[in-house]
C-alpha cells in the first residue's frame, strides 16, 4: 500500500494565506532551519475567533463583586502551585478563577486517580506544578489569534507542537473562558467542550487509563530535554455541492484492496490516511466516558484533543484532517478493557514542514437507532458523499487510506454496506483501502470475495450504487427481516443458474437494462 514517505510531494516553504493560519513565524522557520518562534498578531476578541484566558477583554466577577481581568487572577492562582501539589491545590487554583462553578465541579476521579495510580507512575505531586508552569507561558507561546473552523468554512491552522501543550495545559486548568456552559443558547453551544472539568469528576476505571494517558504526555512535554518541536496542521475540508459526485454515473472501478482480521489502523496503517471514526463533536467522549475507536485514537495521540478548541461540529459534507500529530502512548484493550500501555517512541520521519508523517481523517458517520434505518438511499448517499469528502485528495500522488467498520458498533452501521461504501468513496477517489476488521474472520473472508468478484466483473462504481438502490428498495420490502448485501450482490452481478431457467421460464427477457450490468427485465421496462 502507497504510504506518505513514498508519495515524496514538496510543500514548498511554509506560507500563510487567506484561509492558512499560521502561529509561528514562517520567515523564522523557513530561514533558519525550522526555528519556532511565535507569530506576532493581535488579540481578537470576537465571534470567529477563540477568546484566550491571557484575552485583555476577558473579566471575571472576583470575590468581593468587582469585575476583574480574568488573566492576571489566573496567574496568581497558577503561580501559587509550587514544586509540590496535590489535587486539593488543583482544585482550589481552578475554582478561584470560576467561582461560580465551586459545589458543581467535581474532581474526585482525578483524586481517586492519584490515590489508586502505582507508585512508579506516581510523579504527579511535582508534575501538576509543571502543567501550571507552561499554561502560564501562554501569552509568549501564543500571540496571534486563533481563528476558529467554522462549518461552511474551509480552513487549516498550523502550530507547533510546544503550542499545542501549553493550550492543552490551559485546558487542564479550565481556563478556557465562555467553553464551560453547553446549554442550546451558549456562545460555544456548537463546539466540543475543551476545559477538562469533565474528566476530572465522575470516578471510573475508564477515568483512570485516561488519565494515565494525558498524565504521561504532559510529562514529557514539560521535560525540556525529550519535549518534540514539530508542527501539526488541522484542516477543515468541504465538499461542496458541485463537487458531489453523480454516483451512479461514476465509471471508476474497483480500488485495490487489502483487508485483514489482524492489527490496527494506527498501527499497520502507519504512513497511511488513518480513519477516525469520528463524533461529528470531534473528539467525542474523549474528554468523558466515551473509550471507543476515536476517544482511544485521541489519548494515544492527545495532540488531537486540542482540535476542540477550535473545530466547529461537523456537517454533513465535511471533514477534518489532522497532520503531524505524535503517538505518545501505547494500549491494550477496547472500551471497559481499555488500559494505558506505556510511552510509544514515535520514529515516524517528518515532512518538510517538519510535521510527523501520520495523517489522521475524521469522518462522521450516521448514528442509526435502528439499524434498519440505514437502508434507504439518502442515508447511503450520505455516507458516501461524507467518505468522499475525506478521502478524496489534491493530488494524484496521496497515500492510500487505512479504515475498518466505520460506523458499526455503537453507531449501529452495516459493516457490509458500509464497507462497500467506503469501496466506493476510495473508487471515486482514486485511491487504495486497507481495510482491518478487528479480529473479523468472516467478515475478512467475505469481503475479499466480493471485492474480487467485483473486480472481475469490472464492476463500476455506477453499476454498484445502482445494485445499492435495488438493494434498499428489497430492504423495505422485506417486513424487517435481515438481508446480506454481499449475497446481494452476488446475484445481482452473476445471477444463479436456477434463477436464469425460471426467468427464461417466466419472462421474455433482454440483457444489460441497467448500463452494462448482468441483470434482466421484461420487455415493458
Amino acid at each position: 500500500m502507497k504510504t506518505l514517505p513514498k508519495c515524496q510531494n514538496k510543500l514548498g516553504p511554509l506560507s500563510f494565506s487567506r484561509t492558512h493560519t499560521i502561529l509561528i513565524d514562517a520567515n523564522s522557520f523557513n530561514n533558519r532551519g525550522g526555528e519556532l518562534i511565535a507569530q506576532h498578531g493581535k488579540d481578537m476578541w470576537f465571534s470567529n475567533f477563540v477568546k484566550m484566558p491571557s484575552s485583555p477583554s476577558s473579566f471575571m466577577i472576583n470575590r468581593w463583586s468587582q469585575t476583574v481581568n480574568r488573566w492576571p487572577e489566573i496567574s496568581k492562582h497558577l503561580k501559587s502551585i509550587k514544586t509540590r501539589a496535590s489535587v486539593r491545590d488543583v482544585e482550589d487554583a481552578i475554582i478561584k478563577y470560576n467561582p461560580k462553578y465551586k459545589g458543581q465541579w467535581s474532581f474526585d476521579a482525578l483524586a481517586t486517580f492519584v490515590k489508586r495510580v502505582p507508585d512508579t507512575e506516581n510523579y504527579f505531586s511535582t508534575l501538576f506544578p509543571k502543567i501550571a508552569a507552561l499554561a502560564l507561558k501562554l501569552p509568549n507561546y501564543v500571540k496571534k489569534a486563533i481563528p476558529l473552523l467554522q462549518a461552511g468554512h474551509p480552513a487549516s491552522i498550523t502550530l507547533s507542537q510546544v503550542q499545542i501543550s501549553c493550550l492543552l495545559a490551559n485546558a487542564f486548568f479550565c481556563t478556557f473562558p465562555h467553553r464551560n456552559a453547553t446549554n442550546p443558547n451558549a456562545e460555544y453551544h456548537n463546539y466540543p467542550t475543551i476545559n477538562f472539568t469533565s474528566l476530572f469528576g465522575g470516578w471510573s476505571e475508564r477515568k483512570k487509563e485516561k488519565l494515565r494517558a494525558i498524565m504521561h504526555y504532559f510529562n514529557v512535554m514539560t521535560d525540556e530535554k525529550i519535549k518534540p518541536r514539530g508542527l501539526v496542521t488541522f484542516e477543515r475540508r468541504v465538499l461542496v455541492d458541485s463537487e458531489i459526485p453523480n454516483w451512479s454515473s461514476c465509471t471508476e472501478r474497483m480500488p485495490k484492496l487489502h483487508v485483514t482480521s489482524e492489527g490496527s489502523i494506527e498501527t499497520e496503517g502507519t504512513g497511511m490516511l488513518q480513519v477516525d471514526f469520528a463524533s461529528s463533536w470531534i473528539g467525542g467522549g474523549v474528554l468523558g466516558s466515551g473509550l471507543v475507536q476515536e476517544e482511544i485514537l485521541f489519548l494515544m495521540n492527545p495532540e488531537l484533543i486540542v482540535s476542540r478548541l477550535f473545530t466547529e461540529k461537523l456537517a454533513y459534507n465535511e471533514c477534518l484532517i489532522v497532520t503531524g500529530s505524535q503517538q505518545f502512548s501505547c494500549y491494550s484493550g477496547f472500551s471497559d478493557t481499555f488500559e494505558w500501555a506505556g510511552p510509544h517512541e514515535d520514529n515516524l520521519k517528518r515532512d518538510e514542514w517538519q510535521r510527523l508523517q501520520r495523517q489522521i481523517l475524521a469522518i462522521d458517520a450516521l448514528h442509526f437507532r435502528q439499524g434498519r434505518d440505514q437502508y434507504t438511499m439518502d442515508k447511503v448517499t450520505r455516507e458516501l458523499n461524507k467518505a468522499y469528502c475525506g478521502f478524496r485528495g489534491e493530488g494524484p500522488n496521496e497515500p492510500d487510506i487505512a479504515t475498518g467498520k466505520w460506523g458499526c458498533g455503537a453507531f449501529n452501521g452495516d459493516p457490509q454496506l458500509k464497507a462497500v461504501i467506503q469501496l466506493m468513496a476510495a473508487a471515486r477517489a482514486r485511491r487504495g483501502l486497507a481495510f482491518f476488521t478487528f479480529h473479523d474472520d468472516k467478515l475478512k473472508r467475505d469481503l475479499t470475495q466480493i471485492h474480487n468478484l467485483l473486480v472481475k466483473e469490472r464492476t463500476t462504481v455506477g453499476i454498484l450504487y445502482d445494485v445499492l438502490v435495488d438493494f434498499c428498495k428489497a430492504h423495505q420490502a422485506s417486513s424487517g427481516s435481515q438481508l446480506d448485501l454481499f449475497a446481494f450482490i452476488k446475484n445481482s452481478l452473476k445471477p444463479s443458474r436456477s434463477q436464469l431457467t425460471w426467468i427464461n421460464k417466466n419472462q421474455e427477457l433482454r440483457p444489460g437494462c441497467k448500463g452494462g450490468r448482468k441483470t434482466f427485465c421484461c420487455c415493458c421496462c
